[in-house]
Parts: structure tokens; sequence; C-alpha cells
């Protein structure tokens, strides 16, 4: 074996383990994964209302949200999953946001904390673009079309529920 070509397999031999102690996510592909579709039920007075949701898990799902879209479907909207609870000063804004949607605000035992209306914010300028507080800490939040929660009789003290949610609402449901 010619003596360039040991030191190039003795070379590899060190850098294949090697880049396995890299971490993840410098081995890992740029483009970011796309939110998952869950099934969610918001339980009220009116009834279970059953929707199927986006979810925004990462931090950079959650920055992006519904930017840039020009329509959701009727019974779609996107939920937003934190590991530990938020702050009621942590709020979301509407920017790069075209159309003006519901949020309700999520407690830890999965009761609606807030829900507001928030409106698009046409700024060029995120700093422009009010921001939307909840009135409690919260461990998630939904996001659906402007004036379904009104529309529903979905009010604050209701439940939401959804795949992982350990069925926080299980309590409130009736006896078979």
């Amino acid at each position: 074996m010619n003596p360039t070509r040991r030191q190039l397999l003795q070379g590899l031999v060190v850098l294949v383990p090697a880049a396995t102690l890299l971490p993840r996510s410098l081995l890992a592909e740029t483009t970011e994964e796309a939110p998952r579709t869950v099934p969610v039920v918001v339980h009220s007075d009116q009834g279970p209302h059953r929707l199927m949701v986006e979810t925004a898990r990462t931090q950079a799902q959650r920055s992006k949200g519904l930017m840039d879209r020009d329509e959701l479907d009727p019974e779609a909207g996107m939920l937003f999953l934190y590991p530990r609870t938020q702050s009621s000063r942590n709020g979301f804004w509407m920017y790069r946001t075209r159309i003006p949607l519901d949020i309700a605000f999520i407690d830890e035992n999965g009761e609606i904390v807030t829900i507001a209306t928030m409106q698009p914010c046409e700024s060029s300028s995120p700093r422009e673009c009010p921001v939307t507080r909840p009135e409690a800490a919260y461990m998630a939040a939904l996001e659906v079309n402007a004036g379904y929660f009104e529309e529903q009789g979905i009010k604050v003290g209701d439940c939401v529920s959804w795949p992982g949610s350990c069925e926080l609402c299980a309590a409130d449901a009736p006896a078979s």
C-alpha cells in the first residue's frame, strides 16, 4: 500500500468515530421539520369541538407560527407547545401574519386562562406590532380563525386536550 493511501485510511479511522461526538445540531439537515398535525378537542358547555391543528413544538416552529398564510381552514389552527410554563409577560404578536386570529392561552391543567382576538400587523418592523399577553402563566396556546371561539361558545375555563396532554380534561367528561 502506498504511503499516501495509508495516511488517508488512517485519517478516516480517526475522523469517522470523532464525527459521532459532534453535536446533533451540527450533523442535522438545515431544514426545519414541518409541524405535525394532531387532533385537538375543546371541551365546553356547548359540547366537544374537534379541530385538526399543526403543532409548533420547536423554537423555530413557534417563531414562524402562522406567518405568511393567506387563509386557514375553518376547523384548523396551530397549537404552540412549550417544555415549561411560560410567564404571563410572554405573549404573541402578529408580525407577518396576514389573517386575523383568536388565541387561547392554556395552563398546565389544560384550562383556558385567556382568550383574545389578534389582528394582522402590517408593519415591516416587528417592534411596531402589538403583543397579546395572557392574564396568567401558560403551557400552550391555541390559534384559530378570528371569531371561532365566540361562535362556538368557547370561553375561559373550558378545557383543551390533545394527544400527549395526559387526558387533562378527562375529569370533566360525563360518566358513562
